[in-house]
């Protein structure tokens, strides 16, 4: 079965996906003794908070039209592929608790932070392939672009830790 999201879904995707990257920043800074890369993380949790409420903001101004359906869904099963979506998601598939544990120092900590930014923008590039909609398309974009920037930030520190 082929699944097109409407604007709305995609954003209730990134919020869970922002909610879960804020969960591993915090719970990563936990295990990192670098200053420079904990504070690194508690900035980057506290911006998927803010991409949290941006996406939720965003999501209220969508025009009617961009909840509604895009495929036949007689059974109501669109938020439950939705959220299995999100789950499957590298950074939140399987168990946190396990991934979280192959975090042994601050490279491997951005590493992984690395691994999920790269998979957010490749993930919501997806889904704005399978969006209806200009405007939607456009949030999307707008998604990307957050994402991006996060990537950005942990490479240069990457870098820096050679």
């Amino acid at each position: 079965m082929i699944f097109n999201f409407n604007a709305a879904e995609v954003f209730d995707i990134a919020v869970k996906v922002e909610e879960n990257g804020k969960r591993f920043y915090e719970e990563a800074v936990k295990v990192i003794d670098d200053p420079e890369i904990r504070d690194l993380f508690k900035d980057l949790a506290q911006q998927e908070v803010e991409h949290r409420q941006k996406f939720l903001s965003i999501k209220k101004e969508l025009p009617p039209q961009a909840s509604q359906s895009t495929v036949f869904d007689p059974n109501n099963e669109m938020s439950a592929y939705v959220q299995v979506t999100a789950d499957n998601h590298v950074f939140i598939k399987g168990d946190f608790e396990a991934k979280l544990a192959e975090v042994k120092d601050a490279r491997s900590a951005l590493r992984m932070a690395m691994e999920f930014e790269k998979d957010s923008v490749i993930f919501f590039l997806t889904i704005q392939d399978a969006t209806d909609g200009q405007k939607g398309k456009q949030f999307i974009g707008e998604l990307v672009k957050e994402e991006q920037e996060h990537l950005r930030r942990l490479s240069l520190q990457y870098k820096r830790q050679r």
